[in-house]
């Protein structure tokens, strides 16, 4: 806009400067210069919704000094109209003041009665129906149960990935030190015994578990050695009592799952102690021996528990022998079956060996349920002492199936220290 008010301007002396020096000079030139540099300033003044003027306002002046016209120029017609045109201007601007003042409130009332109605619409937003509503609750809780799902996954990955760590770490301390539990032999591929050598992934696993087992197992019993010595109440003891009995079932459940990928890791007891090894029944203690302790060191028994202890021990004695019959068969059959073949042969028929092989493997195979059936057996004679003793009986119980224990790892450790004589 400034650009074109300078452009006019230039024009505009140019344009006289220009007649000036064509023609000479007049005293009425200024008069004229003046009417049309004021003509200027009103046609300057414009908005963008009206047009400029169709003359240019330096035309104007160039014709009006040519001509000499002093009241019927352009000059006059770029001043405006004469006083009647004027005046009858004046009488119409307040008719159209008044014509559009009369629209205005129209526009305004029409304006303000949108905005109410758009503003209503808003304030009063539409109702959901119920089944609308009830969608969007059914999508609200499966979303909270999702993010609940999704954190508890995201944990226990985490503490499966730390728990990983650690035993890998302490497996690595372990193999450094030389003091895996058993200190079993390890086969090349021969199948001579050789010093060297790893237990597998699952035996390793089963290795480290077992002896945070027992170092779990050690603190539940100073507490319940703790709250027999301080009489605690019976239903306190009771919690005690219960955790224990759960936490050798948790000893059964880690046996399962090693002997459905290990099982003679189980059965040649490499996981226990020398000493421990001697008593070694199918993967495990023999549940007669808890009897055995019970009946020698948990006193006064009334008639009736001596009546059913007694009952338990033939129960658990016959279940036993059965177990046992069954093993021997297995194993007599499994030495049939290899050396149902002649022994002292050179020619060896590869077809007949490997059906005897296979033969063989499927009859290892069953070790894994005796050794489930005797875990089993275990665990029932557990339950069933539980069942048959007090609380307080229950909980000496437990503490002296536990020093019998303790004590054979302790033979086993002096036995392993102890000083040996030089050969001559």
């Amino acid at each position: 806009m400034l650009f074109m008010i300078w452009l006019n301007w230039i024009k505009i002396f140019s344009s006289i400067w220009i007649t000036m020096i064509n023609r000479p000079f007049k005293k009425t030139d200024i008069t004229k210069c003046m009417q049309v540099l004021m003509c200027a300033d009103q046609t300057l003044n414009i908005f963008p919704s009206q047009p400029m003027h169709a003359v240019d306002p330096a035309t104007q002046i160039g014709q009006a000094l040519a001509n000499g016209s002093t009241s019927k120029g352009p000059v006059n017609q770029a001043m405006g109209a004469p006083p009647t045109q004027r005046k009858n201007s004046d009488h119409a601007s307040p008719a159209l003041a008044n014509q559009d003042n009369d629209q205005r409130p129209t526009v305004k009332r029409e304006g303000s009665r949108k905005a109410t109605t758009s503003s209503s619409e808003q304030e009063a937003p539409k109702t959901p129906d119920p089944k609308t509503l009830r969608r969007l609750a059914q999508n609200r809780e499966a979303a909270r149960k999702s993010r609940i799902r999704k954190k508890a996954y995201i944990q226990q990955l985490e503490t499966s990935r730390i728990r990983l760590s650690q035993l890998e770490q302490e497996l690595q301390m372990a193999r450094t030190q030389g003091s895996i539990l058993g200190g079993g032999l390890f086969f090349n591929d021969q199948g001579l015994p050789t010093a060297g050598g790893a237990l597998t992934a699952e035996a390793a696993m089963f290795d480290m578990e077992y002896v945070r087992w027992l170092e779990e197992h050690h603190k539940l019993m100073f507490q319940l050695r703790a709250a027999l010595e301080e009489h605690l109440p019976e239903n306190q003891l009771q919690l005690l009592v219960e955790s224990a009995l759960s936490h050798h079932e948790m000893l059964i459940n880690m046996k399962g799952h090693i002997a459905r990928s290990d099982v003679f890791h189980l059965t040649t007891g490499t996981w226990m102690s020398p000493a421990e090894r001697c008593f070694l029944w199918i993967g495990g203690y023999r549940p007669g021996e808890l009897i055995k302790i019970v009946l020698r060191h948990i006193k006064p028994l009334t008639e009736q528990q001596i009546v059913a202890i007694c009952n338990l021990q033939q129960s658990v004695q016959e279940s036993e022998d059965a177990l046992n019959h069954s093993l021997d068969a297995v194993h007599r059959s499994l030495s049939e079956t290899i050396t149902s073949d002649v022994l002292t042969s050179s020619a060896v028929d590869m077809a007949s060996f490997m059906s005897r092989m296979s033969v063989a493997m499927s009859k290892l195979s069953s070790l894994e349920a005796f050794v489930r059936q005797a875990d089993n057996l275990r665990l029932q004679t557990l339950h069933r002492l539980h069942q048959i003793l007090t609380v307080r009986q229950s909980a000496r119980c437990f503490l002296a199936i536990t020093e019998y224990f303790h004590r054979l790892r302790a033979l086993s450790s002096l036995w392993v220290s102890r000083p040996r004589q030089e050969g001559v």
